[in-house]
């Protein structure tokens, strides 16, 4: 008995260890999607037409290998059509269009910190919708995480954030929130770069019949994008946007989730803050002024508060 109960501690703790090493990849390659976008925004390109570039990349490469994992079980598909037409308009496309949107017009560093207060959003949501009345350190947590975004939004300045750019961030932060949520469920029978890929298609295709519709601009360059005053083809940056922030991503963060439960998941994630000032810093020369910076540690211990509060909760 002493010893299954130790293999079984031990295969946990393997679980464990892979999901992290999973969350540490996934943050770090979504970490770098704002950036690279930033780059090619700046030489002409609109957010709708790079996220669709992004996906359809992302789709493309992770196409054949969910095909091979499906193993002709086409009835996943057709039992979980709503879920992924969900998952990739809301999760994927609508996620990173506001996104892109977002750090159009505000800093990398701020317009994911605004999206990274998702576990809050989920809470809230949880308590409208089930009815799981939050506890008094989740009171405490929230409290806590919006006074730091009041100070990521630096509001004593009155012309220091913009107003649009915010509200494409919680457009952002609504859109995390779902991916965790989705993400974690096993019990659809999906493996985990079937959810990925057909995230991916679903977003590409709905971006593509928003386009040909007007409804987002499309707007596309072949200019050089430009990173920290060095120019480069503008073929490798989207290339790295659908293989590396979308394709890759997207799979390893599933694949974290489902190891760690959308709880921790959710938290090792907020790596993709660090991954994403460090980038910008890297490559765009941004970096939050210091009040911001505080705001943002400030918001990051809501966050943390509200996740040991609700273990069950995301």
């Amino acid at each position: 008995m002493a010893t299954m109960t130790h293999d079984i501690h031990a295969a946990a703790d393997r679980r464990s260890r892979v999901g992290l090493g999973f969350a540490a990849l996934a943050a770090a390659s979504f970490g770098m999607s704002g950036v690279l976008a930033t780059g090619l925004m700046d030489a002409g390109r609109s957010p709708a037409a790079l996220v669709l570039c992004r996906v359809a990349v992302g789709a493309l490469v992770l196409l054949g290998p969910a095909l091979a994992a499906l193993r002709g079980r086409w009835h996943l598909l057709r039992a979980n059509a709503g879920l992924l037409t969900a998952y990739g308009l809301v999760a994927v496309a609508g996620c990173q269009l506001a996104y892109f949107n977002a750090v159009d017009r505000l800093p990398v560093a701020i317009a994911l910190l605004i999206e990274y207060a998702a576990p809050v959003a989920v809470v809230g949501w949880l308590w409208a919708r089930h009815r799981q009345r939050p506890r008094g350190l989740t009171v405490v947590g929230a409290a806590v995480a919006i006074a730091g975004l009041m100070l990521v939004l630096d509001v004593l300045s009155a012309d220091s954030v913009d107003g649009l750019g915010v509200l494409w961030a919680l457009g952002a932060m609504v859109g995390c929130a779902f991916f965790f949520v989705v993400s974690a469920g096993e019990g659809n029978g999906l493996p985990p770069i079937v959810l990925a890929a057909g995230g991916l298609v679903v977003g590409a295709v709905g971006l593509a019949i928003a386009g040909a519709l007007g409804l987002v601009e499309m707007s596309a360059s072949t200019s050089d994008a430009a990173y920290r005053g060095t120019a480069v083809p503008w073929w490798l940056p989207v290339l790295t946007l659908g293989v590396v922030t979308a394709a890759v991503a997207y799979v390893a963060g599933i694949l974290a989730t489902r190891a760690l439960g959308a709880r921790m998941a959710s938290f090792a994630a907020l790596l993709e803050v660090l991954s994403a000032v460090i980038f910008a810093w890297l490559l765009l020369d941004q970096f939050p002024s210091l009040v911001q910076l505080v705001g943002g540690v400030v918001l990051l211990v809501g966050v943390v508060l509200v996740k040991l509060a609700e273990p069950r909760a995301a």
